[in-house]
């Protein structure tokens, strides 16, 4: 990475803005490899991301005001897991896979202490439907939860769910209404709603 960064004319002008697209690509074909694809796809698709991470780290130590490389991110990362981990490299006792979620979540509330919302820290710029799943979970945490739409069809499975979806995607476009922008509107309300139920507390 440092060889690219010194002898490639492109990758020398090359921000973290520019990095963003790749990273989104990367990430994406990541997962696709996960889903459906096998493990040399993995392999190459993990070290297209990893390349992310290296490039990132690259421009970062050049930064004239507040330089990091490399292993700035790895040392950072390693105190973050093992503070996230107490029943691994601490005393604390973790018996079941929920016992370990109350640790990770004592240790990231008390990382995060400058944060007044349970909605900080949510990146807005996930997919609606990622962000959607986020926000619901998080809305649920302080007593707001989006109403279920009854129905005599109700999803009983992933599989029926994915159909469901399918179906309101496919009832969208018959009406000429855009499924994306009606969720990312819908989960705007949602974060209204969160909002005032912390105000009033």
């Amino acid at each position: 990475m440092r060889a690219v960064r010194e002898r490639c004319v492109w990758s020398q002008r090359i921000t973290h803005r520019d990095l963003v697209p790749y990273l989104i690509e990367e990430s994406h074909e990541v997962i696709e490899a996960v889903e459906s694809g096998t493990s040399d796809d993995l392999r190459e698709e993990l070290g297209d991301l990893l390349w992310q991470v290296l490039f990132h780290s690259a421009v970062a130590a050049q930064d004239p005001y507040d330089p990091f490389d490399i292993d700035d991110v790895a040392e950072t990362l390693t105190e973050k897991m093992v503070r996230r981990h107490p029943h691994v490299f601490a005393g604390d006792v973790a018996n079941t896979p929920e016992e370990v979620l109350v640790h990770w979540n004592a240790a990231k509330a008390a990382e995060k202490r400058t944060r007044t919302s349970v909605l900080d820290g949510v990146p807005r710029g996930m997919p609606a439907l990622a962000l959607a799943q986020k926000l619901v979970g998080r809305a649920a945490g302080v007593g707001v939860e989006p109403a279920a739409t009854e129905s005599a069809a109700a999803p009983s499975s992933e599989a029926e769910l994915g159909d469901a979806m399918i179906a309101l995607v496919a009832l969208a476009r018959e009406r000429g209404w855009d499924a994306e922008r009606a969720l990312r509107e819908r989960l705007r309300g949602l974060e209204g709603e969160v909002r005032a139920a912390e105000a009033a507390r």
